[in-house]
C-alpha cells in the first residue's frame, strides 16, 4: 500500500466514526499505528484532555511509551504537555540538547533513559477546541521534515474532527461523554491485558495486540473483550498467542 493509499484509509478511517458503536480506543491505537508507519518514528503517544481540561493517556504504541507519557504528566512536563497547553507545534526537540528540554528537564532524562533520542509534540485542536495532543518519538537522531510533519499534523486533526464529530452525535455533549466512556474502557483495558499478560507469562505489549487482533477477528469491541476477560465469561485459550 503506497503512503497516499494509507493516508486515504486513515481519512476512510475517521469517516467510520459517524457510527453510533465508534470505538474511541480502538481507533487512536489504530492511529497510533499509522504514524508509525507513515512517518517512519519509533513510537508514538496520545494525550486527551479530560471535562477539567487535565490531560490523560488514552493510547500508545507501546507499553514503554505509555508509562513515558504517564511520568510526563505526574510530572506536568513535556513537549505533549506544552503542545496543549500553549497549542504550539513542537518539532525536531533534540532530548540531549539542554536548550530545547529546558522546559522539561526530568521528562527529557525519562525519554532518554527509555532509549529515545528526538521527540515531536502536535495539537490535537479544532478552531478553539482543544482536545489533547499527538506525541512522536524517536530513537534516531532524525529530523521530522516538512513534509513528514504535515501528514503528521493531518493525522492529528482527523483524529481531532473524528472525536468532536462523535461526541456531538452519540451524546449531544461535546465536553464531556465521550471521554468519560474512554477513561472508563482504558480503566477495564489495563485490566485486562495485565491479566492475560501474567496468566500467558509475556508482556503487556504482546497480550494487548493479541485482545486487538481476537476483537477485529470477532467483530467485538474492544472494551467488550476485556470486560468478558475480567469477568471470567471469556475462554482464553481461543484467542491465539503470540
Amino acid at each position: 500500500m503506497t503512503r497516499e493509499e494509507q493516508l486515504l484509509k486513515a481519512m476512510v478511517e475517521a469517516v467510520d466514526t459517524l457510527v453510533d458503536d465508534f470505538d474511541l480506543i480502538d481507533f487512536l491505537h489504530q492511529l497510533c499505528d499509522r504514524c508509525n508507519t507513515l512517518l517512519d518514528v519509533s513510537a508514538v503517544g496520545v494525550m486527551l484532555a479530560d471535562p477539567t481540561g487535565k490531560l490523560q493517556v488514552i493510547a500508545a504504541s507501546d507499553e514503554h511509551t505509555r508509562l513515558l507519557e504517564l511520568f510526563g504528566l505526574q510530572a506536568d512536563q513535556g513537549p505533549c504537555v506544552e503542545c496543549h497547553r500553549n497549542g504550539a507545534t513542537q518539532l525536531n526537540v533534540d532530548l540531549y540538547s539542554p536548550a530545547r528540554t529546558a522546559a522539561f528537564p526530568l521528562f527529557a532524562a525519562r525519554a532518554r533513559q527509555a532509549g529515545f533520542r528526538t521527540t515531536h509534540a502536535l495539537p490535537m485542536r479544532l478552531r478553539q477546541q482543544s482536545v489533547g495532543a499527538l506525541n512522536l518519538f524517536d530513537a534516531r537522531e532524525q529530523r521530522l521534515g516538512d513534509s513528514d510533519a504535515r501528514v503528521a499534523q493531518a493525522l492529528a486533526d482527523v483524529a481531532t474532527i473524528a472525536i468532536l464529530q462523535q461526541r456531538t452525535i452519540v451524546y449531544g455533549n461535546i465536553e464531556r461523554a465521550q471521554l468519560r466512556a474512554a477513561l472508563s474502557s482504558r480503566i477495564v483495558i489495563e485490566q485486562a491485558k495485565g491479566i492475560l499478560a501474567e496468566r500467558w507469562t509475556t508482556t503487556v505489549d504482546a497480550a494487548f495486540e493479541a485482545l486487538r487482533r481476537h476483537a477485529r477477528a470477532h467483530q467485538m469491541r474492544l472494551t467488550d473483550l476485556c470486560h468478558q476477560l475480567i469477568d471470567g465469561t471469556l475462554d482464553t485459550t481461543a484467542i491465539q498467542r503470540p
